[in-house]
């Protein structure tokens, strides 16, 4: 994909720029425990609908035995939780679903363009394209190893009871 394509430049992103660490993550994001795909948020742009965050990947992943003893590699669908969690976070921080909490409602148009390892720092880049609040939320979104773009693809969050 030629860099004109990308979202923002990833060689623009300042992941010392922390915007929200962990805990702040958590006060706005559900999940917990192995669940987490995320170790920050470094980046909005409100105007043009933009949010950055990013997952250290240890050694100690829960994935790491299994998937693939030897060569272990992060599943392809843990990618697209991060890049979900990403857009969770954004649309709750802007309140752009109303009374609704964020759910994952599906993918379209994913591609996995290379391996995400444990010792990498995975930088999901996301940018909301349709939105209306109780009904839908669509983002496309584009993962990157250092410069390298690894995944991409377009996400949807469906409105889910604020009460779960």
């Amino acid at each position: 994909m030629p860099r004109e394509d990308y979202i923002l430049d990833p060689a623009t992103i300042d992941c010392n720029n922390v915007i929200a660490d962990l805990e702040a993550i958590r006060e706005l994001n559900p999940q917990r425990f192995e669940m987490e795909q995320l170790t920050a948020i470094v980046y909005e742009d409100t105007e043009k609908d933009i949010c950055v965050g990013y997952k250290d990947l240890a050694e100690d992943e829960f994935w790491v035995r299994g998937h693939m003893p030897g060569m272990p590699l992060m599943p392809g669908v843990l990618m697209c939780e991060a890049a979900a969690q990403v857009s969770s976070w954004y649309v709750t921080r802007h309140n752009l679903m109303g009374d609704y909490k964020l759910g994952f409602g599906g993918l379209d148009q994913v591609k996995f363009r290379g391996i995400v390892q444990p010792g990498n720092r995975l930088v999901i880049v996301l940018q909301k394209t349709k939105g209306r609040a109780g009904r839908i939320i669509v983002c496309r979104f584009q993962a990157f190893i250092d410069e390298r773009l690894v995944c991409e693809g377009e996400i949807r969050g469906v409105p889910l009871p604020a009460n779960l």
